[in-house]
């Protein structure tokens, strides 16, 4: 029996309305053009467990969850994720493209709240056996652009998260940039502010190395 080819794993990463659900579809619009098998999938959520989870996380409802339990659930959704649909779409030769991961959860749970990147790494191992992507693309777009491109998508307003204040999302902002910084092999960091086909492009050149 023939063994299939190692599937690739590729997040992408940001802040609010810097374009990854637009990048991600057409990332894996032009690798299925290739003949590749993709799986176009969500954090949290892309199980019917994680995105049970992704309802409690973040809808408007309700006093919300302070950053310890929050930290606990996204690695919960996360580990279902993992277990159910990375993990075995990766091991038929899959290339799986997730809207955030891991580092998510390091620049909101930690950056943004203040919980240290230790404990949310510990958190990952316990629950994901410390996953990571083989490439993270990181969006990166000036906050007067984010805002007014979340002023026009949340009309009907923000979640839970992306409508916290803007210094929390500064500091989220930081932490990506210094996660970037301090891994440069796993991370391509993509100018977002422009043209979606010109961002297009810089995502192919990104991951050509793996095709």
């Amino acid at each position: 029996m023939e063994v299939a080819d190692a599937g690739r794993f590729i997040a992408l990463e940001g802040g609010e309305g810097v374009g990854k659900s637009t990048q991600s579809r057409l990332l894996a619009e032009a690798l299925r053009a290739r003949g590749i098998e993709v799986i176009l999938t969500r954090e949290p959520g892309g199980t019917v467990g994680a995105e049970a989870i992704r309802a409690l996380l973040l809808g408007i409802e309700g006093e919300g969850w302070g950053a310890r339990a929050e930290a606990l659930l996204f690695a919960a959704a996360r580990a279902d994720h993992v277990q159910r649909l990375i993990r075995p779409a990766l091991a038929r030769g899959a290339w799986v493209i997730c809207d955030r991961f891991i580092d998510s959860s390091r620049a909101y749970q930690g950056g943004g709240s203040g919980l240290s990147d230790a404990d949310i790494r510990t958190l990952h191992q316990i629950g994901s056996e410390g996953l990571l992507p083989d490439l993270t693309l990181l969006f990166e777009v000036p906050p007067q652009i984010t805002a007014a491109r979340l002023a026009a998508r949340d009309t009907g307003g923000a979640d839970r998260i992306g409508g916290r204040p803007a210094a929390y999302h500064a500091r989220v902002a930081e932490a990506f940039a210094q996660f970037a910084e301090n891994e440069p092999a796993r991370f391509a960091r993509i100018n977002g502010a422009g043209d979606p086909q010109a961002i297009h492009a810089a995502v192919i050149a990104a991951v050509a190395r793996f095709l």
